[in-house]
C-alpha cells in the first residue's frame, strides 16, 4: 500500500505529460464516458439524455460521437470527455485525466515539478486514499488472519456466500481490537485527521483514537465510478444493546442519500438489460449476484431518496422493486413508488412470501427457482398497490374511497399522459368503477397541483439581448449594446464558426489552392472583434498558425481552457438536424453550406465587413451632426464617402439592396 507521504508530497507535485494527455483524450470515447453516468438514447445523428446538470423531463442534452463533445441546449453546459468528468464529479483537470486513464487502462506518465504547490483537491483525494487503505486492511484481515477466517469468513460461508462473491464486493473483517486499524494506518503514515473525517476512527475524551467498526464484518461502499467512499459494518455479537449495523458518517466523499450500494458492480448490466432491481440491504445484493442477477442495487436500509432515483434514471427507465413479504416490507415498497413515478420511470413490484427477503429466499430455493419466481411475480405498481390496499378495506366504503383517492394520486404523478390514461382504464376494472369518475378525480388532482405551482412560481422572462439561436448565447457576448453592434457580434461569431468548422479545408481562388482558415484571417486582418471570446479564439488560432501548426476544430472543442471549449461547442453545434425523409420520401434536396465553401466563406467575410462598415457610418453621421467647425465637417464627410463606397462594394458582392 502506498504511504500517504509518498502519494501526496508536501513540497512537490506531479504533472501529467502532454503526450500522455493527448493519448488519454484520443482514446476516451465520449459516448462511453458519459454513458457511465447517464442513460443515453439514439436520436438522429446524436445521442440524447436528460441533462445531469439541471432538472428536466424532456431531453435537451446532446452528445456528438463524431466530434467527441456534449452540449445541453437547456442550461448551456458543454465540453468533451475530460470536461464532463470534471463537471459531474467535481474533479480537477488532472483528477479527471487520471480517471479516464484508469478507465482505459492507460499508464499515466508524470513529471515532477518542485515549484508547484499541492492542488486544492488534495484533502478530498486523501479521504479516498485512506478509504482504499482501510478496505485493503479489512480484506487482509478476513483472508489472512486466524480471527478473520474463524469469525468473519465463517459467518459469510454460513450465510451461503461464495468466495467469488466476497472478493467481487471486497468484503472484509474488522478485528475486535480497539485500535487495530488506527495502528496500521499510523505505520503506513496516514494522518489521523483523515481517519476521523472518513469516520473510520473516533477520538475519545482522552484524545486517543479508536476504531469505529471493530468486531464487525465489513461491506465497502463504492461510488459508481468504483472508488470506495464509505463502509457498512455488521456486528457478529448477539447482545441487544449492540447495533446490528453501523455505517460511515457523512463526509466530503460520502453522502448516504446520494449512494446506491452495488451500483458500481451493476451499472453495466442495468444498461444492457434496461432494468434495475431495487432491494433493501447489502446481503440482498450479494444473494442476487450469486444467482447471476447483476442488475441490482440497494438503498441500504434507508428510505429511498430523490437523488438515488435519479442515479438509477441515468442507466434505465425501468425499476423492479423487490421487498420483504411482511406488512412492513409492503408499506416500504409503497412509500418509494410515488417519487419514482414523478421521475418518469416505469415501476414493477415483486413481493416475496411472508418472512422472506431476496437474500433468504434465494438461499432457500436456489438460484434457478429464484430467477423463475421474480420473472413470474412481477406486477405493475398500480395493480400491486390496488390489490394490497383494497385487501385492507374489508368492503368499508369510507376506506375504499380513501384507497381510490390514494391510487389516483399516484397515477397523477406520472408525467406521461398516455401511461396515466392506461392505468386509469385498468384501475376502473379492478375497482369496479366507471373510468370517467377516475379521470375526473385525476384532472382535479392535476389542476390543484398546477394552481399551487402557479401561485408559488415566478416566471423569469428571457433577457432582451438573446440571439435567435439559444445555443450561441454567451454571458460575455453583448450586454447592453445597440442593434448595429449586436448584428456585428452575430457576424463575428459566424466568422469564428466558419474558421472552426472549415479552417483546415481547401478552396481554389484564382487557380491557387489555399486553406480557408488562413485565407479568412488574411481578409479580416483589419477587423477589430468586439466579442471577447471570438477575439480570444482568433488570437489563439493565429498563435498556433505562427508556430507552424494549423489548429482544427478538435483543438478548440477539447481545449484545456473550459471557456474556449464551451464557446467553440456552442457556436458549432445545433439541437436540430435535417430529417432524411426530405430526400427519401419527398424528394426535396436541401443544399448543404459546405457544398460551395468559397461562396460560404466570402459571404461570411462580406457580411462581417458590411456590419463593421455600417457601425462606422452610423458613428460618422453622428459626428457630422455634432461637428461645429466647417473644416472638421468636411473631413468627416470625406471619410463618410469613402466608407459609403466600401459599403456599396460589400452590398453588391452580397446581392443585397441598401435603402437609405
Amino acid at each position: 500500500m502506498t504511504s500517504f507521504l509518498s502519494y501526496l508530497c508536501i513540497f512537490k507535485t506531479t504533472m501529467i505529460t502532454n503526450d500522455c494527455i493527448e493519448k488519454i483524450k484520443d482514446t476516451a470515447r465520449i459516448e462511453e464516458v458519459i454513458g457511465d453516468f447517464i442513460h443515453l438514447k439514439k436520436r438522429g445523428t446524436s445521442l440524447v439524455a436528460n441533462c445531469p446538470f439541471h432538472g428536466e423531463k424532456t431531453p435537451s442534452f446532446h452528445v456528438s460521437v463524431s466530434k467527441g463533445i456534449y452540449k445541453c441546449f437547456g442550461c448551456g453546459v458543454a465540453g468533451d470527455s475530460v470536461h464532463f468528468v470534471m463537471e459531474h464529479e467535481k474533479y480537477s483537470y488532472p483528477e479527471a485525466l487520471k480517471y479516464l486513464a484508469n478507465k482505459y487502462n492507460i499508464e499515466v506518465e508524470e513529471t515532477i515539478d518542485s515549484h508547484v504547490e499541492r492542488e486544492a483537491g488534495t484533502e478530498k483525494e486523501s479521504l479516498y486514499v485512506v478509504s482504499a487503505f482501510a478496505a485493503d486492511f479489512f480484506q487482509e484481515q478476513l483472508w489472512e488472519t486466524t480471527d478473520g477466517q474463524t469469525i468473519g469468513l465463517r459467518y459469510f460461508k454460513e450465510r451461503g456466500f461464495t468466495e467469488h462473491i466476497l472478493r467481487k464486493f471486497n468484503l472484509g473483517y474488522s478485528p475486535d481490537i480497539w485500535d487495530a486499524l488506527c495502528q496500521e494506518a499510523s505505520k503506513k503514515q496516514h494522518r489521523e485527521e483523515f481517519l476521523e473525517k472518513t469516520g473510520l476512527a473516533i477520538r475519545n475524551e482522552k484524545g486517543s483514537l479508536y476504531d469505529r467498526f471493530r468486531g464487525r464484518v465489513m461491506f465497502p461502499i463504492h461510488n459508481f465510478t468504483g472508488r470506495i467512499i464509505g463502509f457498512g459494518g455488521r456486528t457478529l455479537r448477539t447482545e441487544k444493546n449492540v447495533p446490528k449495523y453501523v455505517n460511515s458518517p457523512e463526509s466530503e466523499i460520502y453522502h448516504k442519500s446520494n449512494v446506491l450500494y452495488g451500483l458500481f458492480q451493476a451499472k453495466k448490466a442495468i444498461r444492457s438489460l434496461d432494468n434495475c432491481y431495487l432491494v433493501e440491504g447489502y446481503a440482498d445484493v450479494l444473494a442476487m449476484h450469486q444467482a447471476d442477477i447483476e442488475n441490482v442495487v440497494a438503498s441500504s436500509g434507508t428510505s429511498l431518496t430523490l437523488e438515488q432515483i435519479k442515479l438509477i434514471a441515468r442507466f434505465t427507465d425501468n425499476v423492479t422493486m423487490l421487498y420483504d413479504g411482511d406488512p412492513a416490507g409492503i408499506k416500504a415498497s409503497l412509500r418509494g413508488l410515488d417519487m419514482i413515478l414523478e421521475e418518469g420511470l416505469n415501476v414493477k413490484i415483486v413481493s416475496f412470501p411472508d418472512g422472506d427477503d431476496p437474500d433468504s429466499y434465494m438461499h432457500k430455493v436456489g438460484a434457478s427457482a429464484f430467477k423463475t419466481y421474480i420473472e413470474g411475480q412481477r406486477k405493475d405498481f398500480i395493480l400491486y398497490k390496488t390489490q394490497v390496499l383494497m385487501a385492507e378495506t374489508a368492503n368499508d366504503p369510507i376506506k375504499k374511497a380513501a384507497v381510490i383517492k390514494d391510487i389516483v394520486e399516484s397515477i397523477a404523478k406520472i408525467p406521461d399522459n398516455i401511461k396515466a390514461s392506461l392505468f386509469v382504464k385498468e384501475c376502473s376494472v379492478l375497482l369496479n368503477m366507471e373510468e370517467k369518475v377516475l379521470l375526473s378525480e385525476l384532472h382535479k388532482i392535476r389542476l390543484a397541483k398546477l394552481n399551487k405551482a402557479n401561485k408559488t412560481t415566478q416566471i423569469e422572462l428571457p433577457p432582451e439581448d438573446l440571439f435567435e439561436d439559444k445555443a450561441t448565447t454567451h454571458d460575455t457576448a453583448v450586454g447592453s449594446v445597440d442593434d448595429s453592434a449586436r448584428s456585428s457580434v452575430i457576424q463575428e461569431r459566424e466568422i469564428v464558426r466558419l474558421i472552426l468548422n472549415y479552417g483546415s479545408d481547401f478552396v481554389t481562388v484564382n487557380d491557387t489552392t489555399v486553406q480557408i482558415g488562413p485565407l479568412i484571417l488574411t481578409n479580416i486582418a483589419d477587423v477589430s472583434f468586439e466579442d471577447e471570446l471570438c477575439s480570444k479564439i482568433i488570437d489563439c488560432y493565429i498563435t498556433e498558425q505562427d508556430k507552424g501548426s494549423l489548429p482544427d476544430i478538435q483543438f478548440f472543442l477539447h481545449h484545456e481552457d473550459k471557456e474556449i471549449a464551451g464557446f467553440a461547442i456552442s457556436i458549432t453545434t445545433s439541437s436540430y438536424s435535417l430529417s432524411p425523409n426530405w430526400v427519401k420520401k419527398h424528394k426535396i434536396y436541401v443544399k448543404e453550406e459546405s457544398e460551395d465553401k468559397l461562396k460560404m466563406m466570402m459571404n461570411g467575410i462580406y457580411h462581417l465587413k458590411k456590419k463593421k462598415t455600417d457601425q462606422i457610418l452610423d458613428g460618422l453621421l453622428q459626428a457630422i451632426a455634432e461637428a461645429t467647425e466647417p473644416n472638421v465637417q468636411d473631413e468627416l464627410m470625406e471619410q463618410y464617402a469613402k466608407y459609403k463606397d466600401m459599403q456599396r462594394l460589400y452590398t453588391e458582392a452580397l446581392g443585397t439592396v441598401i435603402i437609405r
